[in-house]
């Protein structure tokens, strides 16, 4: 059954609707990445050789990063093989999944779609994905 799908994403959740000839779900995963904040470590104590740092900064970034790769690997675990892919939200992380998706040359084909939208609420995002792709129920 081929079917469609719009994804709205932030770094909080992603709204995944798929959407076929006769029926549209959609389905919501929060994420367990918290915000980005700035690293707020000491710098180290100095030393003879310069201050010592364990790297506090550069291993929180990776941390971060981690979090966020682990986050939209599950989300692309939950598309499937869709027919059509449009990637929607407010900030970055529409273009860290359109990057993350184009790992892979049979999803990265199919996005039809990358938009900026402010937050919306479940039923605008099922809303504006069924007007994408013209469904009217």
């Amino acid at each position: 059954m081929s079917h469609k799908v719009g994804i709205w994403i932030d770094h909080k959740k992603a709204v995944i609707v798929s959407a076929s000839a006769d029926r549209v779900t959609a389905k919501t995963l929060e994420s367990e990445v918290g915000p980005h904040a700035r690293y707020s470590g000491r710098a180290g104590y100095p030393t003879p050789d310069g201050p010592q740092d364990g790297g506090g900064e550069k291993k929180y970034e990776e941390r971060y990063g981690q979090h966020l790769d682990r986050y939209y690997d599950e989300v692309i675990a939950q598309l499937g093989q869709p027919e059509a892919l449009l990637i929607f939200g407010p900030g970055e992380a529409k273009l860290q999944l359109k990057e993350r998706l184009s790992r892979s040359k049979a999803l990265s084909e199919r996005i039809v779609g990358i938009e900026t939208t402010d937050k919306l609420t479940d039923p605008q995002i099922v809303a504006k994905v069924k007007e994408h792709y013209g469904i009217d129920r």
